[in-house]
């Protein structure tokens, strides 16, 4: 715990001088003021979270954590718990959508095993990539107990420090969080539910693609979760080791670790945003460092970012996770910063300013 509470104290908010700095070259740029909207409001808040009006965002990194979850017994997801490991040789030999999306951002990808249900054999060129900090084979059925230990769950968060600290030896200049769990829109369903007071049936979405009459079940599922484990909802690692994930703790980590070195942070979807629940639950500072890529097609992604207070910008019909909606936003965020270095102001471009 010592790791996790030194990295939460050192969190402070972003930089409202330099953010009204920002704000007012905005402003003068050749344009009407704020026609360029949310481009604009991303500038601004990069610039708060790195201290810099001149912030470089060269070293992009994305992690994407994998771990499997002892709720899949009640039959919650289309796909078996195997498929885990197997995206994740898939993630490795670059293959998977994260691979692609990566690469199109100039995004470095780095894999981590929090939890995989099986020991994973991976060497040469594709351990350069890949991190071992595994908690356990899995978490247990939080149906008939809770996920995990409370010293599991202040695992899971410190290894996910440890993890951003291992690849900040090399410099990171912005990060995104994307994860693969077969089982593990369960588990975000059931966090969303606790800390947001929010209903399961609110929650709760198709994750994979299942039925109508699977998705009654999933919800059912949840539900006696939450009536089993009792979480306290302003107890972020209770929550966690009762109906959380060893992937959904390292992600809430890595934000917590991001935002205690000014770093910023793009979350994915549902899974990765009920990382940042915890993270915010732990740390309420922790939203000034957050930028929403997208709007999830499952319905609590919603009420997680409403709750945090962060607006998505992008709203493309998507669910893969894996960390695919932080590496598309990352050329967004690059055009805003980009505006505001590159961009004229009316004094120097000498145009006529609106009276």
């Amino acid at each position: 715990m010592d790791k996790v509470t030194k990295t939460i104290s050192a969190i402070q908010g972003a930089d409202a001088k330099l953010m009204a700095q920002a704000q007012h070259r905005l402003d003068n740029l050749t344009k009407p003021q704020g026609s360029l909207g949310e481009l604009e409001v991303i500038a601004k808040r990069i610039v708060g979270i790195t201290g810099s009006m001149h912030p470089a965002l060269t070293r992009k990194l994305i992690f994407t954590l994998a771990a499997d979850h002892g709720v899949t017994e009640e039959k919650i997801s289309a796909f078996p718990k195997e498929v885990t490991a197997q995206m994740v040789y898939n993630f490795l030999t670059g293959g998977a959508g994260i691979n692609v999306l990566a690469r199109h951002a100039g995004a470095k990808v780095v894999v981590v095993d929090m939890g995989v249900a099986e020991k994973l054999k991976v060497q040469g060129e594709e351990s350069k990539t890949f991190k071992d900090k595994k908690v356990g084979y899995g978490t247990k059925n939080f149906t008939k107990e809770p996920a995990m230990t409370p010293q599991e769950a202040i695992k899971s968060l410190t290894y996910g420090i440890e993890a951003f600290e291992e690849e900040l030896e090399n410099g990171i200049d912005i990060v995104g969080i994307g994860e693969m769990g077969i089982g593990n829109t369960t588990s975000a369903s059931a966090i969303t539910a606790c800390i947001t007071k929010a209903s399961v049936a609110q929650t709760t979405g198709k994750g994979t693609g299942i039925a109508d009459k699977e998705l009654a079940h999933k919800i059912a599922v949840i539900e006696k979760a939450l009536r089993i484990n009792t979480p306290d909802p302003k107890d972020a690692i209770d929550v966690l080791a009762k109906v959380g994930g060893f992937e959904i703790g390292g992600m809430a980590g890595i934000i917590l670790a991001a935002a205690a070195n000014k770093v910023p942070v793009v979350i994915d979807g549902f899974i990765s945003s009920a990382s940042a629940l915890l993270a915010f639950t732990l740390e309420p500072k922790v939203a000034d460092y957050l930028i929403a890529s997208h709007s999830s097609m499952e319905q609590g992604h919603r009420i997680i970012l409403q709750h945090i207070g962060v607006t998505p910008f992008l709203d493309l019909h998507m669910r893969l996770g894996e960390g695919t909606g932080a590496a598309l936003a990352m050329g967004i965020i690059d055009a805003a910063i980009k505006i505001l270095d590159e961009m004229a102001t009316f004094e120097s471009a000498g145009v006529s300013k609106k009276d």
